[in-house]
């Protein structure tokens, strides 16, 4: 049976990040959308996208900026992805995601080149539904499983018809750092985060809040650099896990 995979890849966290009095870094998350196959007995499938929205929170829509066109899904094939979409969306509960396609989709079989027939909701948004919790500074793989063997469909009359299956899977891929600073006058505050052999940064906002972002799981060693005459803090023995946020609360000086 074939199997169609669109994996969306959430998630590049940039590693520096000032955030505002929101502790902004700790309310989105920055998601990158990537498309991959799986070999198949067609030998072309084209489909052209044309938009993918997010549906966080139960309500609040986010368009991701996409990459439109006609992709042969069979190109992505045995580990090849290509990225389709990326945005920064608000961290919480990721509801549904809406793949929007256009017209121009088509089937290769036998080596003639065949109109794959779209329904007209296909344009409007193909909903599927994810309830998969995005926490701020974690970054996630969220794999969207197309089963071609249920959605190609070939008519009687020998047409072919898109009816997408889709089955989605969400992975968180690391942990973040939060805390805050609560000495004014120590800000703004470097906060780095090491493990010997990597690092990873950020700097506290006006509020002294920081998110160190994008952190792999494992032990850390944290150190809080504030403003002088104040001296800098190291936190020992941080561990940070997979698909959560690792809270060092408040920090004075």
């Amino acid at each position: 049976m074939k199997t169609i995979k669109f994996i969306v890849l959430a998630i590049v966290i940039s590693i520096f990040g000032v955030a505002c009095n929101k502790d902004k870094g700790t309310d989105t998350t920055s998601v990158k959308v990537r498309l991959t196959d799986a070999p198949g007995n067609f030998q072309q499938v084209n489909v052209e996208i044309i938009g993918v929205e997010f549906k966080i929170n139960g309500g609040a829509e986010v368009n991701m900026n996409v990459n439109s066109g006609i992709y042969n899904l069979l190109d992505f094939a045995n580990g090849v992805d290509t990225l389709i979409a990326s945005a920064d969306v608000p961290s919480g509960t990721l509801s549904q995601i809406r793949l929007i396609l256009g017209t121009n989709n088509s089937i290769m079989v036998d080596s003639v080149v065949r109109p794959l027939a779209t329904p007209s909701a296909m344009q409007s948004g193909l909903k599927l539904n994810v309830h998969s919790e995005l926490t701020a500074g974690v970054e996630y793989e969220i794999l969207l499983d197309f089963d071609a063997n249920q959605s190609i469909v070939k008519t009687g009359n020998g047409d072919y018809q898109l009816k997408p299956v889709i089955r989605t899977v969400a992975v968180a891929e690391n942990g973040s750092v939060h805390g805050t600073v609560a000495t004014p006058q120590a800000l703004p505050a470097t906060i780095t985060a090491t493990d010997g052999s990597n690092t990873y940064s950020s700097i506290t906002s006006t509020g002294g809040g920081f998110l160190v972002q994008g952190v792999p799981a494992g032990t850390y060693t944290v150190t809080v650099t504030p403003q002088s005459p104040y001296t800098a803090v190291t936190i020992s023995n941080v561990v940070v896990t997979t698909g959560s946020m690792t809270e060092l609360g408040v920090i004075n000086f």
